[in-house]
């Protein structure tokens, strides 16, 4: 039985991964896809999957990646006894994307949806988060909304919620958060696989709605050197945390993971600067306010 959902959930991250790949080309015109369909060796040198990497850059997409795999095989011992399962063979397939639009006005955006298979347990995890750069609270109000409704049919926007502020949070900056949350789920199963997976399907189908339509919204904002400074240390923020704290990068590095497509989560621009403040009275400075958890929706 579980093999049969393996497979409609690795097809299914694949279409998701084409349907995300069209609406982008829609926004950007100039957009450059390069695309790697890669394998990779088990923890034993063995044939053990792989995936297809999308890289993005263009006018509207300063650099993005959308990327799903599929691997399996022998992992280490050591991490094995880590996880959730009690084998040192491992399954897993997913969607992971990350977006850094050009215009500080738009914000990025992570997304991942995964199902994980370890000797004779599974599980599923995943969830949407956005990080803004500017205090446009409708449209932290709209994507919340949009997961709230997404949550409704099974009762989980209130703990997603709550666990995606935790999680996305660089502890070592005073708690601050990477951005203003959306929703995270982990280690997820109920004893009820089609019920799993169904759930996790549907969550997955509602980013592009999430996401898009700000984009859209946002597109032809204006914007000055400020707004690009500030979205430059916040894209600081985001390094920090996907090298320190993403269990997803560390997943990545310890299942002989491609480092590229770990790594292409990273923007393209940043800037660090000792003890950064924004200007006093500025939006950045107010923006600076909503990076801690709040009800959006």
């Amino acid at each position: 039985m579980i093999e049969i959902y393996k497979k409609k959930f690795s097809d299914h991250v694949k279409e998701l991964q084409n349907q995300i790949t069209d609406r982008m080309k829609n926004f950007d015109t100039k957009l450059n896809i390069q695309e790697d369909v890669w394998q990779r060796l088990d923890h034993e040198s063995n044939p053990g999957g792989g995936g297809i990497t999308r890289a993005f850059e263009g006018s509207i997409f300063e650099n993005a990646g959308v990327n799903t795999s599929e691997i399996f095989g022998k992992i280490n011992p050591d991490f094995a006894s880590k996880l959730q399962g009690d084998s040192n063979e491992l399954w897993a397939s997913g969607i992971s994307l990350i977006i850094h639009p050009k215009n500080p006005k738009i914000p990025t955006v992570h997304a991942n949806f995964r199902m994980i298979h370890q000797g004779d347990k599974f599980w599923f995890g995943g969830g949407a988060d956005l990080t803004p750069y500017y205090p446009f609270e409708e449209d932290f109000e709209y994507f919340h909304g949009v997961w709230k409704k997404a949550c409704a049919p099974y009762k989980c926007y209130n703990k997603m919620k709550e666990t995606c502020d935790k999680y996305f949070t660089n502890t070592h900056r005073n708690n601050e958060m990477r951005g203003v949350g959306g929703i995270f789920f982990d280690h997820y199963n109920t004893g009820d696989l089609e019920k799993d997976f169904s759930m996790v399907v549907d969550l997955s189908n509602h980013f592009i709605e999430s996401y898009f339509p700000i984009v859209e919204k946002r597109i032809s904002e204006d914007y000055d050197q400020d707004d690009v400074d500030f979205q430059y240390h916040r894209h600081g923020r985001y390094v920090e945390f996907n090298l320190i704290h993403d269990r997803g990068t560390h997943f990545g590095l310890k299942t002989n993971g491609r480092i590229d497509s770990i790594l292409i989560s990273l923007p393209k621009n940043v800037r660090f600067s000792y003890k950064y403040a924004p200007k006093p009275g500025s939006a950045h400075e107010r923006m600076m306010n909503y990076y801690y958890p709040k009800d959006w929706a």
